[in-house]
């Protein structure tokens, strides 16, 4: 029987859709975390008979047709990459995007990471590194002199070197962005690589030509919102115990029809 197909791929499709709400609960407190959402299309159609054929040798149209439908299939589980809460940390390294934007980040391997997570450290040598010691492009190194670090806006790095009176300028960080964000791939650790969809990163400096502006002490939240995830893990919940009963409507009709005589 068609049914027991066509509701198993409704339950497989909500599986996957209660994957993505997991994960989304999962980094509610992952900085700069963007959340999924699992979307679907319906699968192809069997006709019986075609909405605008002829029934008769005058010429007579049908005006509907017989179609029977064979089930669903996930679509894609794109990122909503929408604002998350600032927050702040009053800590002098931790920066966060407000507005259009990702750091660049230098990998092991050479390649150029993207993330919203501005959760910055100094290693050994004063360069200015994340958590897991990725240097952020381009480069910049804090001296062990250096007193009362400020970020500016626009990304302007500027601190106090031992006893100067005047700011010493250190260097800028720089922004990218993308024509779909949407196409980004992620790379687990809050960092993205550019793909073929989401085309080429464009560079630009913070707070002008359409980027964002930077808040020094502050770090963006995670875009995942609590009772969102909940209400629609319930209605997951709910869609798949309906394919489950159609599954076990099914089942026993089968079972009917084996017991004629």
């Amino acid at each position: 029987m068609r049914a027991l197909h066509t509701a198993a791929t409704g339950m497989m499709a909500q599986e996957l859709n209660v994957q993505v709400i997991s994960n989304n609960i999962a980094n509610m407190r992952t900085t700069g975390f963007k959340r999924q959402r699992a979307e679907f299309q319906d699968l192809l159609y069997q006709a019986y008979r075609r909405a605008g054929s002829s029934t008769s040798d005058q010429g007579s149209i049908v005006p509907v047709g017989i179609e029977v439908g064979t089930g669903v299939r996930t679509a894609g589980t794109p990122r909503v990459m929408s604002q998350g809460s600032v927050t702040p940390t009053d800590k002098e390294l931790d920066v966060a995007v407000n507005g259009e934007g990702f750091f660049m980040v230098r990998l092991p391997d050479g390649r150029t990471a993207y993330t919203r997570d501005g959760t910055f450290e100094r290693d050994n040598t004063g360069l200015l590194v994340t958590l897991d010691g990725h240097q952020i492009e381009p480069g910049i190194t804090i001296p062990d002199t250096a007193n009362a670090v400020a970020i500016g806006a626009d990304g302007a790095v500027e601190a106090f070197l031992g006893t100067d009176a005047q700011p010493t300028r250190l260097g800028q960080i720089q922004l990218a962005r993308f024509v779909n964000k949407g196409g980004l791939e992620s790379i687990g650790k809050n960092m993205f690589v550019e793909t073929a969809a989401s085309g080429p990163a464009q560079l630009g400096t913070a707070n002008i030509d359409g980027m964002g502006a930077l808040m020094q002490g502050y770090l963006e939240a995670a875009n995942v919102n609590a009772v969102t995830e909940i209400s629609d893990l319930i209605a997951a919940q709910r869609a798949y115990e309906m394919n489950a009963r159609v599954i076990s409507g099914a089942d026993e009709m089968l079972q009917a029809t084996t017991q004629l005589r």
